[in-house]
């Protein structure tokens, strides 16, 4: 069953480091089995506040295992402060419906 990992993002700081990041992190969810869905904002907030400034990201993964794979690797880790102090981050792993 497809898993999803979903990401919530407000940047405040759109750093070199966090490009880096993301340009590594592309690159290792492919590795452990993941594509991106969504990458980015709403073109159009529909309804509700909470949306407005955020960006939302979502990888479909093979599994729960294959997200857990990526999120607690050694690349990842090694990478991930890359985006500390660049802004607000709501991750979460979904199994899909399929």
């Amino acid at each position: 069953m497809s898993a999803y990992l979903v990401s919530v993002c407000e940047v405040t700081n759109k750093s070199d480091a966090l490009m880096s990041y993301a340009q590594q992190s592309a690159e290792l969810i492919s590795t452990h089995g993941g594509s991106y869905i969504i990458r980015g904002p709403a073109n159009e907030i529909l309804e509700g506040e909470h949306l407005q400034g955020k960006s939302l990201v979502i990888a479909r993964f093979p599994s729960v295992e294959a997200i857990k794979g990526f999120w607690n690797s050694p690349e990842y880790l090694a990478f991930k402060p890359l985006r500390e102090g660049t802004g607000i981050y709501d991750i979460g792993a979904f199994e899909g419906a399929d």
